[in-house]
């Protein structure tokens, strides 16, 4: 059985088997999640205070902790949650492409969460991580890509990681792991509906699926059963959330191809649709420096999805401005950068970044949709008013597992994101304790880095 053998394979990794890549992209997973989760203090405050608040609602002794904020004690499950919201919060947090599925978002919360409250070490903290990360970018893979018709795939299939790294840092046996996912597979849910509305549900997907892991595990390590077979049973989870399953996906390479190598980190702070022609667009702003009045037209050319899931032009929210490649192509031709500040709430009413939003669209390309989801091809084409015209094209945005971010590159995003919340010396702790993980570096002294003060 399919499950089985992802339930056998949660139970059965120890840190000691994992090859020194994966242990440390896996540390490289947990520097992102955790300063992403510092970044939201800053970036949305009202997110930030909803996670605090639902979180300390839910004390425990011992308890897991809520990343940058002081004094709270939370039940593991709470604390996943209102973490995962966290992590999510400004979309800079990391995804893999080919599952579209911001796995850190769902199994740091639920792994640290656990490894704060039962004081693991190190090690099997990020080996809890591997775990969750391996099966839920299967699950995605399974059924993408008509599961996102719908569906948000860090919500659905991130529930089953949240579930694997939760159940592998309780230890469970493999009969124990399978209750798990079955667990989770009947709870997997969250819908793509944000995508126009830019509400907050998209960052409490990933909250949910780590709480939801957690839970999966807990209920099941107490006896609670489940369908044996929640994924490849006729009713199950690939027969309901996908029009053309792929089973196969679920164990190919399964403890030898390592799908947590294939991670990408976000350089920008917005869907990462939007990286390409960001990129394309921030290239022809610097070679030709167009007068951002005198724009005619901005055409995306594009894959499909880009079009039906990430074009809407109404950018009314923050984090509808996020998740809007139009959006963001028009402030980076405007800005000529796209930062965090370009997502300002004042900054998205801007009247001539309005302007050229309005003119900008996005093309679906039958020939760029080809090459997708192995490359994330964008065209973008500025026209001015005089019908002078520049085009560039990006095919792997920085970040990609193609074109991937240095370790001093994501050491500079964790500074940008942590230092403005808790100032560069705690950053450096923090950074530090998070690297040293794998070397048997104690949970304690991340968990004490983790707090304003820490």
């Amino acid at each position: 059985m399919t499950t089985r053998a992802l339930a056998e394979f949660v139970a059965g990794l120890q840190p000691e088997t994992l090859p020194k890549e994966v242990t440390a992209q896996a540390a490289r997973v947990v520097l992102d999640a955790v300063g992403c989760a510092v970044a939201a203090w800053t970036e949305d405050a009202e997110k930030s205070r909803i996670a605090r608040e639902i979180a300390a609602m839910y004390p425990a002794s011992p308890g897991a902790g809520v990343i940058g904020a002081r004094g709270i004690a939370a039940q593991p499950a709470f604390a996943a949650l209102a973490n995962g919201i966290l992590v999510n919060a400004a979309d800079n947090d990391d995804t893999h492409k080919v599952a579209l599925l911001h796995v850190g978002s769902c199994v740091v919360p639920a792994a640290l969460a656990l490894a704060e409250a039962r004081g693991l070490s190190g090690p099997r903290l990020l080996a809890a991580v591997v775990a969750g990360y391996e099966v839920a970018v299967r699950v995605g893979m399974a059924v993408m890509p008509t599961h996102y018709r719908f569906w948000h795939s860090t919500a659905t299939n991130g529930t089953f990681g949240g579930a694997a790294s939760a159940a592998n840092a309780m230890g469970l046996d493999a009969d124990g792991a399978q209750r798990a996912l079955g667990l989770a597979g009947t709870q997997a849910a969250g819908l793509n509906t944000f995508f126009e509305s830019g509400d907050m549900t998209k960052s409490l997907h990933p909250g949910k699926a780590a709480m939801n892991g957690v839970l999966s595990a807990q209920l099941a390590a107490l006896g609670m059963t489940s369908p044996p077979g929640i994924l490849e049973h006729p009713k199950g989870y690939l027969a309901a959330f996908s029009l053309e399953p792929k089973a196969a996906a679920l164990t190919a390479g399964l403890g030898s191809t390592w799908e947590i190598l294939n991670n990408g980190f976000k350089f920008f702070p917005s869907i990462l649709a939007s990286h390409s022609p960001i990129q394309a667009t921030l290239a022809i702003v610097a070679k030709h420096r167009p007068d951002p009045a005198r724009i005619a037209r901005i055409t995306n050319e594009t894959y499909n999805t880009v079009l039906s899931h990430f074009s809407a032009k109404e950018a009314a929210t923050v984090m509808a401005a996020r998740v809007s490649v139009p959006y963001c192509i028009a402030a980076a031709a405007v800005d000529g950068v796209l930062t965090q500040a370009q997502f300002a709430a004042a900054r998205i009413h801007d009247p001539l970044i309005r302007r050229v939003l309005d003119r900008t669209e996005v093309i679906a390309d039958p020939q760029l949709n080809t090459l997708y989801p192995a490359n994330f091809p964008a065209r973008v084409t500025i026209t001015m008013e005089d019908g002078q015209s520049f085009q560039e094209t990006v095919m792997l945005p920085k970040g990609d597992p193609g074109n991937p971010l240095s370790d001093a590159e994501l050491e500079d995003k964790f500074r940008t994101n942590v230092e403005p919340v808790f100032g560069a010396a705690q950053a450096t702790r923090l950074r530090d304790a998070i690297l040293r993980l794998a070397d048997g570096g104690p949970v304690g002294a991340l968990s004490a880095a983790m707090v304003p003060g820490g």
